[in-house]
């Protein structure tokens, strides 16, 4: 008889989780009691932003690689570096900027911002490299629940495609371009907002420009996928009683938020505010909404009549009966 592995979280990933909270509660006092702003935001708001996303990434890691039963010692390792090499670099990078008053991101006023910078950027390409070997290991697991089995690759493969939309920030924009092909030292390149300027309205709480599109937004949703698709199939185990029916609908769930990501980004790289869509955007969130509509109705239907019981008949032994006589 099979059961399922016994989990045993990961601790350095566990560790750093429990610190990423700490850092947001102390980034959430600092919002209160700091009033500097940078970029028209407060000082500490980035902080308490990456810390809860990096808690989340690293507590989803450490309950992952606390299940598997291949690989663990190579898990392991790869879940330390990833806490060591990516996580802590690029955090310690933001609050040390924060701390300063200065900003963090596309930074190049000075030698040491553009150190810092260099710093994440570093730490962002290492973490990419991370997340996908921990991913090929992570799904070369043997696993009982077919459904979670397929919500880690899709939650991975769609979280590095997140992950990706943050190096589009990176590039300078076409101002910035055409400054630097003169011979001009700029002190910023780089960019989250396309047809605005970074800093301008803004998104309580999030700070996504409201005056233009904003990478962030399509980076945030897709990054998350890691925690979003894993979780629906816990919660499919409870509400779906057919196997076959969850595993359909992990796939269809992570279509549709693959999709959701893509039309973000699309938005955001037309140079429009995620709360201004326009008609192109309405009409292509709703053909998504009812596609995915469509095919979890489709696989609940198809799941219900595999459920019903069948009618026993008694003709044929009636029949039997008669010839008997």
């Amino acid at each position: 008889m099979h059961h399922e592995p016994r989990t045993t979280w990961h601790r350095p990933l566990t560790v750093c989780a429990v610190a990423m909270a700490v850092l947001a509660v102390v980034g959430g006092i600092g919002l209160i009691v700091d009033p500097r702003t940078v970029m028209g935001e407060p000082v500490w708001l980035k902080p308490v932003k990456f810390a809860t996303s990096f808690g989340l990434y690293a507590i989803t890691l450490a309950w992952m690689i606390g299940n598997v039963t291949r690989w663990r010692r190579t898990l392991w390792w790869l879940g330390t570096v990833t806490v060591a090499g990516f996580v802590l670099p690029e955090i310690t990078a933001i609050t040390f900027q924060a701390v300063r008053g200065v900003r963090s991101h596309f930074n190049f006023a000075t030698p040491l911002d553009e150190t810092v910078f260099m710093v994440m950027g570093g730490a962002a390409y290492l973490g990419w490299a991370l997340t996908l070997a921990l991913g090929v290991f992570l799904v070369r697991q043997r696993r009982l629940d077919k459904a979670m089995a397929w919500a880690i690759p899709l939650g991975v493969v769609i979280s590095l495609a997140g992950m990706s939309v943050g190096y589009l920030m990176t590039a300078p924009t076409p101002e910035q371009a055409q400054a630097l092909s003169s011979g001009l030292d700029l002190v910023t390149i780089g960019a989250h907002s396309v047809g605005a300027l970074d800093g301008g309205s803004g998104l309580a709480v999030t700070g996504w420009a409201t005056g233009g599109g904003d990478l962030r937004v399509a980076h945030f949703v897709g990054l998350h996928a890691l925690q979003v698709l894993p979780l629906i199939a816990v919660g499919l185990r409870r509400l779906v009683p057919v196997a076959g029916a969850r595993v359909a609908l992990v796939i269809v769930s992570a279509l549709g938020y693959a999709g959701l990501t893509a039309l973000l980004l699309w938005q955001a790289q037309r140079g429009q505010a995620l709360v201004r869509p326009d008609a192109l955007t309405l009409g292509a969130a709703a053909a998504l909404a009812a596609v995915v509509s469509l095919g979890v109705t489709v696989i609940m239907l198809v799941s219900r009549r595999a459920q019903a019981p069948r009618p026993v008949t008694t003709e044929p032994v009636l029949r039997s009966v008669s010839v008997l006589r």
